[in-house]
């Protein structure tokens, strides 16, 4: 079983924050329509990104032209009414769908601060704007600066449940894990929703409920707008959290009928992926990557690819396939994204293991009490050799009660490692309880 990078595709920072994005512009905004009561500089229109071409199947897609047509009309709008913030957030929201849908993430990322920065300078205090960007960062990994945001987001309204969502985010990322329910609580006494029962979900997995977490994700899908992108995500994530306790058939569905509904939804045939991954049918789930590939520039497609030529003996292969996926997130970074964990684990699986514990540790100063940090980090010190280190960073990643079995067979390898075959045994009972099927 491999890991599943919680940030990039499970917590809904981006895959989540159009619809965020739009409840927020049809809410009583102190901004709807509303001119700068300052004078301030006008923003033109040419400080508007424009649209970044889509490519491929994408480009095919029915709702592409009424995306260029509807920018096209905002900055028309724009022109005549410079003042108007509500045609900026409107683009910045269409943007946010794009990165979404494309996974141009370092294009579009940087063009929505750009087009936010200038509404904050217009109006300092605007609740979306400043909401939005908090979104931004979260998907950027800049998890503190999300949440001094998303705080300063709450002391404009305070009863908006959408901002309570990136607090939720910010926290658990930044390891603040009971803040993080605090929150939670919050934004589901204020609107329960898709996005307050996806985040209920994620808090119920990390302190080890699997079935409890399954049941309020199946929540999430029953309140989503059938066949729409935010339930096809929801799915995908009931899909994920069934492959993680064995329940593989269940996962199929969702994958299946995701795909059914949504063709070129690339995770869902990520997901399908895993699924002949588990069964050996290895060439099965190299093509469908490939065609998911494809669609979108997803890192974590090619590292899935990567894995599976390991698997196969074909080391050459792999060992391109992973320098290609590092390529992949260093551009990422240069685009304002945080991938140092994703670094780390992308060396540790490749062998690169003084690189693995650099990134590791630039990470861990940054968020020492997230659990999945000390995982990647116990990992690359048992590898290593450093069993001391790997133990202690280990109970750190195991503090919450996580039942994840992956974490629990490696909390054990590193307990046998000590000589400590009791505790081992302990681990591993407890990871194939959550996952009768699962292989050492």
């Amino acid at each position: 079983m491999e890991t599943y990078t919680r940030t990039l595709n499970r917590i809904p920072a981006l895959c989540m924050l159009v619809l965020l994005a739009l409840a927020l512009l049809t809410l009583n905004s102190c901004t709807d329509k509303k001119k700068s009561e300052a004078e301030t500089t006008v923003t033109s229109t040419m400080d508007i990104p424009p649209l970044f071409e889509r490519r491929g199947e994408l480009a095919a897609a029915v709702e592409w032209q009424r995306t260029k047509q509807k920018v096209a009309e905002l900055n028309g709008r724009i022109r005549k009414e410079p003042n108007d913030i509500k045609p900026r957030l409107q683009i910045a929201v269409i943007y946010l769908s794009e990165a979404r849908i494309t996974g141009e993430h370092p294009y579009y990322y940087p063009a929505i601060l750009k087009i936010l920065d200038g509404v904050l300078a217009m109006d300092p205090k605007n609740f979306e704007a400043t909401t939005f960007k908090a979104s931004v960062k979260m998907s950027q990994h800049q998890f503190a600066e999300a949440r001094e945001l998303a705080e300063k987001a709450r002391q404009i309204n305070p009863n908006n449940a959408y901002v309570y969502g990136v607090l939720v985010d910010a926290n658990v990322e930044l390891g603040n894990y009971e803040e993080a329910v605090v929150m939670s609580d919050k934004m589901q006494s204020l609107k329960p929703s898709l996005e307050s029962y996806s985040r209920v979900s994620y808090l119920r997995e990390i302190y080890g409920n699997y079935p409890s977490s399954i049941e309020a994700m199946k929540l999430a899908v029953q309140a989503g707008l059938p066949g729409s992108e935010p339930q096809c995500w929801s799915k995908n994530i009931l899909g994920h959290l069934y492959e993680t306790t064995g329940q593989l058939d269940n996962a199929e569905k969702q994958y299946d009928g995701i795909l059914m509904m949504r063709p070129s939804y690339a995770f869902a045939m990520a997901g399908q992926a895993r699924i002949q991954k588990a069964r050996k049918e290895y060439d099965k789930a190299l093509a469908t990557l490939e065609k998911a590939a494809k669609i979108m520039p997803e890192f974590s497609f090619h590292e899935q690819m990567a894995e599976i030529y390991a698997l196969q003996g074909d080391k050459e292969k792999a060992r391109k396939k992973f320098a290609e996926v590092a390529k992949m997130l260093d551009e990422d970074a240069r685009s304002g994204h945080a991938v140092d964990l994703e670094l780390c684990k992308l060396y540790t699986k490749s062998g690169q293991l003084d690189s693995a514990r650099v990134y590791g540790l630039i990470e861990y100063k940054k968020r020492p009490k997230n659990i999945d940090v000390n995982h990647a980090l116990a990992w690359v010190y048992y590898n290593q050799h450093d069993l001391r280190n790997a133990q202690q960073h280990m109970q750190v990643a195991l503090r919450m009660g996580s039942k994840d079995p992956e974490l629990l067979q490696q909390a054990g390898a590193i307990e046998l490692a000590l000589g400590n075959a009791g505790q081992h045994d302990k681990f591993v009972a407890s990871a194939r309880k959550t996952n009768p099927k699962f292989t050492l």
